[in-house]
């Protein structure tokens, strides 16, 4: 199941995972930044440092020069259950007067949804929870307080439908990060539907498997090999494409700076293209 992502720069939250200083929040967050300003529970300011992050899982770690912080005590995802009461806590739209908090359950795991610059997010969390604008990077906790999953997005003009990163992918990356390892994938540079029997009645396309290219980020792997909006992405160096999935895992196969071929259909013509695929942004 797909949704499309909203992210909110610029005001977020986190979770402090280390007592020498280590918050946890949202690669979207805290983008294109260096240095951000901190905001303790207490009132307390601090610049941070970003670290690192890890724009596969939307995962950021900052740093503040502080020791003796009371980190989080942190969950298992993996034993997490539909129907479980979990409360998200986080700072939305940074109002004054601290934190809140609102409670709801597990309504879904192992979503996807449609993330910015062409690529998924996977294995999320579905919450009935109100995760707010500003929620993002603040913890979804369980009965006894244990962080099992990161708040990341919202679906628009929807109610009740949240989604957060598992606390296990999110503890994984946050220790990669802090090593000094940054994760990275390759990446095509594009935004598609799978071609279902409903989306190709709708846009009067032939009845056949892939993936509807609906956008082609500006600059990236796809839009340097010619793909438009509009294509339909067919095979993958042979590999027949059947849906979005699918075309996301054969380009994870690959390493950064492979040349694959593939084979779309333009404007009711096959076509072959190669595409060399680049960094993740």
């Amino acid at each position: 199941m797909f949704y499309q992502v909203v992210p909110v720069r610029g005001v977020g939250s986190g979770t402090i995972i280390d007592s020498k200083g280590y918050i946890l929040t949202n690669n979207h967050v805290i983008r294109g930044a260096r240095r951000i300003s901190v905001a303790l529970w207490n009132g307390d300011v601090f610049e941070g440092e970003v670290i690192g992050s890890c724009s596969l899982h939307d995962i950021a770690v900052v740093k503040v020069d502080r020791d003796g912080l009371p980190a989080a005590e942190l969950g298992d995802s993996d034993r997490l259950r539909v129907g479980q009461r979990v409360y998200a806590i986080g700072n939305p739209f940074g109002l004054a007067g601290g934190p809140t908090v609102t409670s709801g359950v597990i309504s879904a795991l192992n979503r996807t949804i449609e993330a910015e610059a062409g690529f998924l997010l996977e294995n999320l969390v579905q919450t009935d929870a109100a995760i707010n604008p500003g929620n993002s990077g603040g913890p979804l906790v369980d009965v006894k307080g244990r962080v099992v999953a990161i708040s990341t997005a919202i679906v628009p003009f929807a109610q009740g439908i949240g989604f957060a990163i598992p606390i296990n992918i999110a503890k994984r990356c946050s220790a990669e990060i802090i090593d000094g390892k940054m994760p990275s994938r390759p990446w095509i540079g594009i935004i598609g539907l799978s071609l279902t029997e409903g989306v190709a009645r709708q846009y009067n396309l032939p009845p056949v498997d892939g993936v509807l290219v609906t956008r082609v980020v500006e600059g990236g792997p796809a839009y340097r090999a010619g793909i438009e909006a509009g294509d339909i992405v067919l095979k993958l160096d042979g590999v027949r494409i059947k849906n979005i999935e699918g075309l996301l895992r054969e380009i994870h196969k690959r390493k950064i700076g492979d040349r694959v071929h593939l084979d779309i259909l333009k404007m009711g013509v096959e076509r072959s293209l190669e595409v060399t695929l680049s960094e993740m942004p």
